[in-house]
């Protein structure tokens, strides 16, 4: 099935490779392929020796990953989630890696495909998972999640303050009819706003809730993090886009947990090595220039963090 392409402008290009680069020998995981941004710059600067395995959930970032290596025999392309990436790459017969790069959130081809069912602006089957081939619809999550379940995610996952009321909405419209389309759902959501934020669509923050809650995304990024730590040679790099707060928060709190290693009682003396630290953060925050936010509008919240593991 080919579905429309759209064109995607990868966010922090350079700056994302460059730091998550440390050895054009090695080998490194792009954990978010999309349409090859970064794969494709990376192998650029990699040795022949060099190796970079690419994942995805989305059978057409698949598709596109599988003519880059056709074009490349360093490439190899993996269908799944890069929470399981450890995983993936065992059965490569790769343990260990020189860097790993995770650029999170939904890719503009996804967003602007109307019948991927991301967006609030364009009608379609309001769907919204990365792998329209597994898992449950939002259409089946709106349809049969609970309403204090529903709150929560609007609260947590979105930030939404009017959670409980879009919360209400959705259960009293379902009750009446279906809700199978993205622009049904949205104009649902935008009557039960109240405050509309400037410049902001009133079912921005809810639709992110729902893509967030279908898709695992949160949990998948924990799983993710966790095994970086594992799989980084010393040296290794992680770099990770995240384009909202509540993945950035994750990003930066776990860097400084690998950074200061664990909490031990105040008072007691320790060597540096049983505080068991295994990440230093390199530089600061990294965002996108105001070139490259004129360029691309969907720039504009992204935020790079470094880390790179220890011995």
């Amino acid at each position: 099935m080919s579905l429309p392409e759209s064109a995607h402008t990868t966010v922090l290009l350079h700056e994302t490779v460059d730091g998550c680069l440390n050895d054009p020998a090695g080998i490194y995981v792009d954990g978010t392929f999309g349409r090859g941004g970064h794969s494709r710059l990376l192998l650029s600067k990699l040795a022949p020796a060099g190796r970079l395995i690419g994942i995805d959930k989305d059978p057409l970032a698949i598709a596109s990953g599988h003519e880059l290596a056709a074009e490349d025999s360093r490439f190899q392309i993996v269908q799944g989630s890069f929470a399981d990436m450890k995983a993936a790459l065992a059965q490569l017969g790769i343990t260990k890696v020189n860097g790993i790069l995770l650029d999170l959130g939904v890719s503009s081809p996804q967003l602007d495909d109307a019948e991927r069912g991301f967006s609030f602006m364009k009608d379609g089957p309001l769907d919204m998972r990365m792998n329209p081939q597994a898992g449950i619809s939002a259409a089946d999550w709106v349809m049969t999640t609970a309403e204090d379940e529903m709150a929560r995610v609007f609260k947590e996952y979105g930030e939404e303050r009017f959670g409980r009321r879009m919360a209400r909405a959705i259960v009293l419209a379902r009750q009446e009819a279906p809700i199978t389309r993205t622009l049904q759902l949205a104009e649902i959501v935008k009557q039960a706003n109240p405050a509309w934020e400037k410049h902001k669509h009133p079912a921005t923050r809810a639709f992110q809730a729902i893509r967030i809650a279908v898709n695992n995304e949160l949990g998948d990024l924990e799983r993710a993090l966790a095994d970086s730590v594992d799989l980084l040679l010393p040296g290794g790099r992680l770099a990770v886009i995240s384009f909202h707060s509540l993945e950035d928060r994750m990003v930066k709190r776990f860097i400084r947990t690998q950074e200061n290693g664990r909490e031990l009682p105040r008072g007691i003396p320790v060597t540096d090595d049983m505080l068991g630290r295994t990440m230093k953060k390199i530089g600061k925050a990294i965002m996108p220039g105001d070139d490259e936010v004129r360029a691309n509008a969907r720039a504009r919240s992204a935020v790079l963090r470094l880390a790179e593991r220890l011995h």
